[in-house]
């Protein structure tokens, strides 16, 4: 069996549910506990923060370490980044590993996928309403709805041009917007977009709102040929209601 645990002063909110805290109701379970859990990585590319935190778990359940065979330190440690310092946190892994004499175990998530893909969308319609607007043939709701529960915007390179719009969704949703871009032309309709850093969150999280078309999922491979794997058509929106 493993255990999730949870870092009172290092956890992402207060009041989790997500996980034990205090160290003395997991010693009278100890017996069946084979590894542990630690998630409190977010988006976490400062390696120094990293050590803190792993740290303060030495700390606070040290003498419950020595006694599973594993460990994983969940996700969220944007190991990937630029100018992360590899050689450094493979070394903080190896020295916890050995104190401890555990497997440790990651989870990279965002690390593995960060600008594997893009979503690539086209301009249905351009018009001006206060500034620049242009309306694309998709929807944060239905295909990156982490911009609108974290209220973030899209990402695109490059994006300094001097024609600035806001690239909107074709939703009813009134705050189905992807962000404010440059571009060094005027934008029409049939211009391709291309949003990129697209993969985390995305086909998972996919829904038929509005009945926007889903996506169709392809693969650029190394040699330039682009692999069609999955399309969506109008029964696969039907048999998602029933």
């Amino acid at each position: 069996m493993s255990a999730r645990l949870n870092l009172l002063l290092l956890t992402a909110r207060p009041f989790s549910r997500l996980g034990e805290w205090d160290p003395v109701k997991i010693e009278g379970v100890i017996d069946q506990i084979s590894g542990f859990m630690f998630h409190n990585n977010c988006e976490n590319d400062d390696f120094n923060r990293f050590d803190e935190m792993l740290t303060q778990i030495e700390t606070t359940f040290g003498h419950l370490l020595h006694q599973v065979e594993w460990v994983s330190l969940g996700g969220g440690i944007h190991f990937t980044g630029e100018g992360y310092p590899v050689d450094a946190f493979c070394a903080r892994l190896k020295q916890f590993a050995q104190t401890f004499g555990v497997q440790v175990y990651l989870e990279p998530g965002e690390a593995a996928i960060t600008l594997s893909t893009t979503l690539e969308v086209t301009v249905l319609d351009t018009l001006f309403n206060g500034k620049n607007l242009a309306v694309v043939d998709s929807s944060i709701e239905a295909h990156m709805l982490d911009l609108l529960i974290y209220q973030q915007s899209a990402k695109m390179a490059p994006c300094e041009g001097e024609h600035e719009y806001m690239v909107c969704g074709k939703s009813c949703l009134a705050g189905d917007i992807f962000g404010t871009f440059r571009f060094d032309a005027p934008l029409k309709a049939g211009d391709r977009l291309s949003f990129i850093d697209a993969a985390g969150y995305t086909m998972v999280k996919k829904n038929w709102f509005n009945g926007v078309q889903m996506p169709s999922i392809a693969v650029r491979q190394l040699d330039g040929r682009v692999e069609l794997i999955r399309e969506f058509t109008f029964d696969d929106f039907v048999q998602n209601l029933s």
